[in-house]
């Protein structure tokens, strides 16, 4: 990436984006941990492909002197709990993709709004990560 300075506004909607990519990873991790085996794979694609969004966010945040760490919000708090109680009472298998593709929404909402700053020399990082999360989500699409 090259070292073009982001406006505030801009690096705000940067440092959104981290946080919910924080939120969803640490979501998948949980689910990973919890989940059936013949779901854990798909679990753990998606918490990888997150952590390394959050990785490159993190140095989009570092170059432009913000500090990037992502700790997450309070709702993917919320989320890990639920899918720790859910896993108490229920199996983490395909039948949570509903869910998976109604969180990944929050994620690309985040996304979106980041695009629609003044990103200059990182549009197209941003949307090459948002596309590689699509992607996922299309492959995994046959899954109910």
């Amino acid at each position: 990436m090259t070292a073009t300075i982001l406006n505030e506004t801009d690096l705000d909607a940067v440092k959104s984006l981290l946080d919910t990519t924080v939120d969803a990873k640490e979501g998948f991790e949980v689910m990973a941990n919890k989940a059936e085996p013949e779901f854990r794979p798909v679990a753990r694609k998606f918490e990888a492909l997150h952590s390394i969004h959050a990785q490159r966010l993190s140095q989009t945040l570092s170059i432009n002197g913000r500090d990037p760490s992502g700790s997450g919000t309070l709702m993917g708090s919320v989320n890990e709990a639920a899918i720790s109680i859910r896993a108490l009472f229920d199996e983490i298998d395909a039948d949570v993709m509903d869910s998976v593709r109604r969180g990944e929404k929050n994620v690309f909402k985040a996304f979106d709004k980041a695009l629609e700053g003044d990103m200059t020399n990182y549009r197209h990082d941003l949307a090459g990560m948002r596309f590689e999360l699509q992607t996922l989500v299309n492959e995994t699409a046959h899954l109910d």
